[in-house]
């Protein structure tokens, strides 16, 4: 990098159009997997959620699954209170929400039956946006798109999606809306963080291609790239990887060398002033293709800490610097 060269400058863009519609979503989102309905009581999920919007944060995501419904009935109530109008809700469906053999998947049964449910816990008439959870391969692709564009066409459901949908298979569903003139999907919402890179094989640019915006979840690795753990080192009492009710998820990133790449991250981001978290952020956000990342704040310092990638952009230099220690 050559000397005096800024890594990085500010940049005023806050909200992006999700893929190839009208919609407008915050670059940061709040998701909800593990903390509203979960781990978060009532009253920390209200705060956290008046607190987001009103840092600007437009976009909230969760889903049936999420602690059986808990996550959709606690984000429901946090919600009651502001502007409707003013927010994005996103859910989804396909996990099962029980033993019968017809509660789960994506055949038109359970679209029609899930979205009643999601709508009744979350207190609202719409969602803006409603996502396949996962690719369905037991249920042809059309009954899934018919089912969709059914419930925009009686306004249940504004725009739709999919999440973790391979390459291959989100082209195969545009071109079959396509082809029979229904409502396209406008966003998957994929793994995506400095150690999961798969994306950017062939997920972004199929989805580019044909319209489809990134809504990208565990961005920070469960946390792991906030540099809060070290090799060898304590759990932090009150972290992630502490709590034996979803650190089931975290573990896959407490090897050694993700720990080690972790604090080379730490290192890097300090060369620059800013934290690992800005960085790790940043860095998903560099690609136009994505529209969001979905965090996972858990209170009002995380949530700050997480806003502040807004205001950063990364050069190709940090780039550069970013590709050799978390290689494709």
């Amino acid at each position: 990098m050559t000397r005096g060269a800024p890594s990085c400058y500010k940049l005023g863009v806050q909200y992006r159009p999700l893929g190839a519609s009208g919609l407008k979503v915050s670059v940061v989102g709040l998701g909800s997997w593990l903390t509203i309905g979960n781990t978060l009581d009532a009253p920390a999920t209200g705060n956290l959620v008046q607190q987001a919007f009103d840092r600007g944060i437009n976009l909230f995501d969760t889903a049936d699954v999420y602690n059986r419904g808990e996550g959709e009935r606690a984000l429901g109530v946090a919600l009651r209170d502001l502007p409707r109008h003013r927010v994005v809700v996103a859910t989804k469906c396909f996990f099962p929400m029980s033993a019968d053999v017809n509660d789960r998947g994506l055949s038109q049964k359970h679209i029609h039956e899930s979205i009643r449910a999601s709508l009744a816990r979350l207190q609202t008439d719409y969602v803006d946006l409603y996502q396949c959870h996962r690719y369905d391969p037991d249920v042809p692709m059309l009954e899934t798109a018919m089912a969709m564009d059914n419930l925009i066409r009686r306004g249940m459901v504004l725009y739709w999606g999919v999440s973790q949908w391979p390459a291959e298979r989100i082209a195969e569903l545009v071109a079959l809306c396509r082809s029979e003139g229904l409502h396209r999907p406008i966003s998957n919402q994929p793994l995506y963080n400095l150690f999961d890179r798969g994306i950017e094989r062939d997920v972004l640019p199929v989805s580019v291609q044909h319209g489809l915006g990134q809504l990208c979840y565990s961005p920070l690795a469960q946390g792991v790239l906030s540099g809060k753990y070290r090799k060898g080192g304590l759990v932090p009492a009150d972290s992630r990887a502490a709590d034996a009710r979803i650190n089931q998820f975290v573990g896959r990133y407490m090897t050694d060398q993700h720990l080690e790449r972790a604090q080379a991250l730490v290192a890097l981001a300090d060369q620059h002033n800013l934290t690992a978290v800005q960085l790790a952020l940043a860095f998903c956000l560099r690609n136009p293709g994505i529209a969001s990342v979905l965090v996972g704040a858990r209170n009002e310092a995380q949530l700050a800490g997480n806003l502040a990638c807004v205001d950063v952009a990364i050069s190709p230099e940090l780039t550069q610097a970013l590709d050799r220690i978390f290689p494709q």
